[in-house]
């Protein structure tokens, strides 16, 4: 699993062959095929495993008794610290998702789409409770897209720790979300 998913991030999952992952795991062919059944069962693995993580932790967040906007943070956070964790992962995915196929793929979909439907339950919230301005299913996607470039340009030797992209990127969203408090004087 390891090498294919360093192979898989390096070279993409159609540059990358099955004898090059054995190779790098230290496998012949013939062990490696007893042990996955395909090159796209690893994909499977790969994508699957890091996706329910991310499910996991954004239902904790979602069904926990935190007002919304403490939620939203929480989620934001979560996610970019995941999202960095997990960037090999999180780029293959970005790439190579359509290499999945059938059953695969909508098994995938439905993981994402559950992550999705939390953040969009939480916003929904704040919208409700009053502090989101709005709950339009394009912030959802847009948030998420933006969260999930992070594995892009991310540098471990870069300028900021995960918690602190989190926390700037955590700002820019509510800053843009958050209902501002009306006054009450004249």
């Amino acid at each position: 699993m390891r090498a294919a998913l360093e192979l898989f991030a390096e070279k993409g999952f159609h540059g990358t062959g099955v004898a090059e992952i054995g190779d790098r795991a230290g496998v012949q062919r013939g062990a490696l095929y007893y042990h996955i059944g395909s090159k796209e069962e690893l994909l499977w693995q790969i994508l699957g495993d890091y996706t329910r993580l991310m499910l996991a932790e954004a239902e904790r967040i979602a069904h926990s008794a935190d007002y919304p906007v403490t939620k939203l943070r929480k989620l934001i956070h979560s996610h970019v610290v995941m999202i960095i964790d997990n960037r090999r992962a999180v780029a293959i995915q970005l790439r190579d998702v359509a290499a999945l196929g059938g059953e695969r793929a909508r098994q995938l979909q439905e993981l994402r789409d559950r992550i999705q439907n939390l953040w969009q339950q939480v916003i929904d919230a704040g919208t409700a409770a009053g502090v989101l301005r709005t709950a339009d299913h394009v912030v959802t996607n847009g948030v998420l897209g933006m969260l999930n470039s992070v594995t892009f340009w991310y540098r471990p030797d870069g300028q900021h720790t995960p918690d602190e992209i989190a926390a700037i990127l955590c700002t820019t969203v509510l800053d843009g979300l958050i209902q501002p408090r009306t006054s009450t004087k004249g």
